[in-house]
């Protein structure tokens, strides 16, 4: 079963930080990985995974947050 990041590191007891040393990733890039606002590069996905000893396709990749359109009615 797939499960996000953040999920996988409460599962095995791993903290933000070993995350980050483990996987070699800018702290702010790996943040944003694990909060699911950026979808990683498949570098970055291969460094995280194997940061986690799980395969590529074990995690759930992607943004948590919907993405919301805004639209402007323009200066009134």
């Amino acid at each position: 079963m797939s499960m996000s990041v953040d999920e996988h590191c409460r599962a095995q007891g791993i903290t933000f930080e070993q995350l980050v040393g483990r996987c070699g990733l800018d702290s702010n890039r790996t943040l944003a990985i694990v909060a699911g606002r950026w979808t990683p590069s498949p570098e970055e996905r291969k460094a995280v995974a194997t940061a986690l000893n799980v395969g590529v396709g074990d995690i759930t990749w992607g943004h948590k947050t919907p993405i919301q359109h805004i639209y402007g009615q323009g200066p009134g």
